[in-house]
């Protein structure tokens, strides 16, 4: 009969092609799963689970999703059995260290020529987040991005976005254009009352200033609302 006690077993034990870091050596990074990749992050096991079965543990409690996982904090992470704060810390680095990545993949200054654009341009800052942020693209006569900036932090279920903030960054970068992004942790698409009220007031207050508000986007991991899409701007 077979002993489940003996199960997992120390990493040291099993075949060097197979230990995640020997592995990644003998066959590139790209050979290695989720678990192991993170496993290497852990770096170390408890009694009777490896660094990659605490891995397994932690993805699957966000049905292995890295995007989930990317939204865990340090004291989120610290919870599970064998995650301290140092190594929860390295986790959470690491996964910051991947959205900067993607944030600074292209080294040309992008065109804005529809929402798809703009919502690629927000993806890396907008993504993984639990609480509510707005964020403006500033943008040239051609429709260059300026800069991206964010204006505003809030809760589960808010944030504020001055208007007198929103345009002074503006006019300080010399913007003919603004794109205005918000997202909905809760993963609803659909504008609120206050979003729209907020878009036709900036808009509004754009015209006066000559500084075309393009659009509004509202944001979730995976998909967006776009109001000039929708023909409500």
């Amino acid at each position: 009969m077979k002993n489940y006690e003996n199960t997992h077993l120390n990493i040291k034990s099993w075949a060097e092609e197979d230990r995640p870091r020997e592995k990644l050596l003998l066959k590139g990074k790209a050979a290695l799963s989720d678990a192991e990749l993170l496993g290497i992050l852990i770096a170390t096991g408890i009694q009777k689970m490896t660094a990659v079965d605490i891995a397994k543990v932690i993805l699957q409690s966000v049905q292995n999703d890295l995007n989930q996982l990317g939204r865990l904090s340090v004291k989120d992470l610290a919870k599970f059995k064998g995650i301290g704060e140092a190594k929860a810390i390295t986790i959470v680095s690491a996964l910051e260290l991947g959205r900067r990545k993607k944030e600074t993949e292209t080294s040309t200054r992008p065109r804005i020529k529809c929402s798809e654009d703009a919502y690629e341009v927000l993806k890396p800052h907008l993504s993984d987040l639990s609480h509510e942020e707005f964020w403006i693209i500033l943008l040239n006569r051609a429709n260059d991005v300026i800069k991206c900036q964010k204006v505003s932090s809030g809760g589960v279920s808010g944030t504020i976005a001055d208007p007198k903030m929103i345009f002074k960054i503006a006019l300080e970068h010399l913007a003919s254009g603004i794109i205005l992004a918000h997202n909905h942790p809760s993963g609803n698409l659909n504008p609120s009352q206050a979003d729209r009220d907020l878009t036709q007031k900036l808009k509004a207050a754009g015209n006066s200033l000559d500084i075309s508000v393009l659009d509004h986007l509202i944001f979730t991991d995976k998909k967006y609302y776009s109001f000039a899409d929708q023909g409500v701007m």
